[in-house]
C-alpha cells in the first residue's frame, strides 16, 4: 500500500495561493461537502488546510487546470504538496495528512481506483437528493474565513 493514492494528473501549474498549505476545493452550495469541510475544521488542530469554494474564481481556475468541469461540480479537489487528488482520492489524502487515527482512512487504498470512483460517483451524484444543498454559498464561521482563499459572489465576507 503506498503512502497516498496516487495523484490525478496533469501536474499542479503554480498557483496563486500558498502551496505549501493544503487546499480543499469544494462545491460551496452542498451540504454534504460543506459538512465535509467543517470536520475538517474540527481535525486540522495545526490548520494547515485551506480552502476555497469551486464557485470561486480560484476554484473554477484549479477545476479548469486539473480537467474538472466547472458546470457542475460533482468532484471535489484537494492540493497536497502540490499534488492534485479529487473523488475518493481526495478524501483519502485529506485524511491521511491529518495524522492518525484519521490515517487509518487508507485502507481504502485496498479499493482498486475504478471501483472508488464508481463509488464516489455514485455518492456525488446523488449528493443534493440525500444531503440537500443551499441557495447560496453559507456565510462561513470566523474560522473558516480566516482559512478561506479565493471570493466567492455567493460567499460573503
Amino acid at each position: 500500500m503506498t503512502d497516498l493514492p496516487e495523484p490525478n494528473r496533469p501536474a499542479s501549474p503554480s498557483q496563486a495561493y500558498d502551496a505549501r498549505c493544503p487546499l480543499i476545493v469544494f462545491d460551496g452550495i452542498c451540504v454534504f461537502c460543506s459538512g465535509f469541510v467543517q470536520l475538517i475544521l474540527k481535525l486540522d488542530r495545526e490548520e494547515r488546510f485551506r480552502f476555497a469554494t469551486a464557485q470561486s474564481p480560484l476554484g473554477e481556475a484549479l477545476f479548469r487546470r486539473h480537467g474538472l468541469p466547472t458546470d457542475d461540480y460533482d468532484s471535489n479537489l484537494a492540493i497536497i504538496d502540490g499534488a492534485p487528488f479529487t473523488k475518493l482520492d481526495s478524501f483519502i489524502a485529506v485524511m491521511a495528512a491529518l495524522g492518525w487515527p484519521w490515517r487509518a482512512a487508507k485502507a481504502l487504498l485496498i479499493l482498486p481506483r475504478p471501483l472508488r470512483d464508481w463509488l464516489y460517483d455514485r455518492l456525488a451524484r446523488n449528493r443534493y437528493a440525500l444531503f440537500g444543498r443551499k441557495d447560496s454559498c453559507e456565510i462561513p464561521s470566523a474560522e473558516l474565513r480566516e482559512r478561506r482563499i479565493g471570493r466567492s459572489a455567493g460567499w460573503p465576507g
